[in-house]
C-alpha cells in the first residue's frame, strides 16, 4: 500500500486534470473518446463514399483505352470502352464496390449500393448484347471467346463478399473486355469483330425499354396509386397462369423509396454513357434511318435526370402537394426517355 500511494496521488494531481478511481473511470473515458472519434471518422468516410460518380467523356475515355495497346479508333471501340469504364467505376470509385461490404461504413450505406445495382443491370444487358449480337454477323456465327467469359462474370452474385468476392469476378470480366477491345482495334486480328447494324441496336434497345419502363412504374408508385390491370389488353385469346384483380393498389414501401430512386439514378448514369458511345459507333446507321435526333433527345432526358440534388434526403411529397417528390421527377425524365427509345427502335426496325 505504501508503494501504491505515491502513484495514486500523482494520477490524482489536479494539474493533470485526471481523477483516478479504483473502478477504472479514466480508462472508460479514454475508451469513450476513442469510440466517439472512430464514429465521427466512419460517418465522414461514409458521407464521402456516398457521393455519386461524376460523368466522364466518351471520346477521352475511348482514346485512353485504345492508347493502352497503341491502337487507333475502330468501329465498336467507343461502346466497348464505355462498358469497361462503367464497370471499372463500380469497382474503383471512392470506397470501391460497396454492395457486398460487411464492415462499416459500407455495411450501413444503402444509397450507393442501390446506385451500383442500377448501373450493374445496364452493364449486364449491354454485355449480353455484345455476346449475342454486336460481335456476331448472324445467329449461326461463333461467339467471341472473350465475351463468353465477360458476360457470365457480370451476372455473378452482386453481393458475394467471400469465396469468391464479387469484385474478383467483375475484374475478370473487365480484363476480358480489354482483351476484346485490343483485338477489334488490332488491324492484324480478323477474328474479333463488331457489327454496327440496325437490328443489333434495336435488339439491345428492347432490353433498355423494358428496364426503363419498370423503373418508371416503381418510381411513380412512391405516392401510391390505383392501377387498372392491363396485362391482357388487346389480346383476345391470351391466358395467364393465375387470376389477378382488375384493379390493384400499388405503393412503394416508405423505406424503399430512396432505394428505387438511387437505382434509377445508377441506371440512368450508365445508360447515358452507353448511348453517347452508341451515337459514335452507330453514327452511319442512325443517319441512314434519320434517327440521330431521336437518340440525342434520349441522351438529353437522361442527362437531365442526373442533375445535382441540393437536398440531403429524398423527398416524397404528394403529386400536387407543397413538398417536392424526387421520385416523380425522376419518373418523368425516365418515362420521356423510354418513350423516345420506343420511337427510335421503331425507326430502326423499319425497312
Amino acid at each position: 500500500m505504501k508503494f501504491w500511494e505515491p502513484i495514486k496521488q500523482k494520477l490524482s494531481d489536479p494539474i493533470a486534470g485526471l481523477q483516478f478511481s479504483g473502478d477504472g473511470t479514466i480508462f472508460r473515458k479514454i475508451a469513450f473518446c476513442i469510440l466517439g472519434i472512430l464514429i465521427i471518422f466512419i460517418l465522414i468516410v461514409g458521407m464521402y463514399w456516398s457521393r455519386e460518380p461524376a460523368e466522364f467523356s466518351i471520346s477521352q475515355n475511348t482514346a485512353a483505352k485504345l492508347a493502352v495497346n497503341g491502337n487507333q479508333y475502330v468501329l465498336g471501340a467507343a461502346t466497348t470502352s464505355a462498358l469497361i469504364q462503367v464497370a471499372e467505376t463500380l469497382l474503383r470509385k471512392p470506397g470501391g464496390y460497396l454492395t457486398n461490404d460487411v464492415m462499416p461504413p459500407g455495411v450501413y450505406l444503402d444509397n450507393i449500393p442501390n446506385w451500383e445495382f442500377g448501373a450493374l443491370v445496364q452493364v449486364r444487358d449491354l454485355s449480353r448484347a455484345f455476346r449475342e449480337s454486336f460481335s456476331r454477323s448472324q445467329s449461326q456465327s461463333v461467339e467471341d471467346p472473350d465475351l463468353i467469359i465477360s458476360e457470365p462474370r457480370f451476372h455473378f452474385d452482386n453481393d458475394s463478399w467471400l469465396f469468391p468476392p464479387t469484385e474478383v469476378e467483375y475484374n475478370e470480366a473487365v480484363e476480358s473486355l480489354y482483351s476484346y477491345l485490343g483485338r477489334i482495334s488490332d488491324p492484324q486480328d480478323v477474328d474479333a469483330q463488331f457489327f454496327a447494324r440496325a437490328d443489333n441496336l434495336a435488339n439491345w434497345l428492347l432490353d433498355v425499354e423494358s428496364r426503363l419502363g419498370s423503373l418508371s412504374q416503381r418510381l411513380s408508385a412512391s405516392v401510391g396509386q390505383e392501377r387498372i390491370n392491363t396485362d391482357l389488353m388487346g389480346e383476345s385469346v391470351t391466358e395467364r397462369s393465375a387470376l389477378a384483380s382488375p384493379e390493384a393498389a400499388i405503393r412503394t414501401p416508405w423505406l424503399q423509396i430512396d432505394d428505387v430512386f438511387y437505382e434509377a439514378r445508377g441506371a440512368s448514369w450508365a445508360l447515358m454513357h452507353f448511348l453517347v458511345a452508341v451515337r459514335k459507333d452507330f453514327e452511319q446507321v442512325l443517319k441512314d434511318k434519320n434517327a440521330m435526333t431521336s437518340l440525342d433527345q434520349i441522351i438529353r432526358e437522361l442527362e437531365a435526370s442526373l442533375r445535382t440534388m441540393f437536398f440531403p434526403i429524398i423527398l416524397n411529397g404528394s403529386g400536387f402537394g407543397i413538398f417536392a417528390n424526387h421520385s416523380l421527377t425522376m419518373a418523368n425524365y425516365i418515362s420521356r426517355a423510354n418513350a423516345a427509345i420506343i420511337d427510335l427502335r421503331n425507326l430502326l426496325e423499319q425497312g
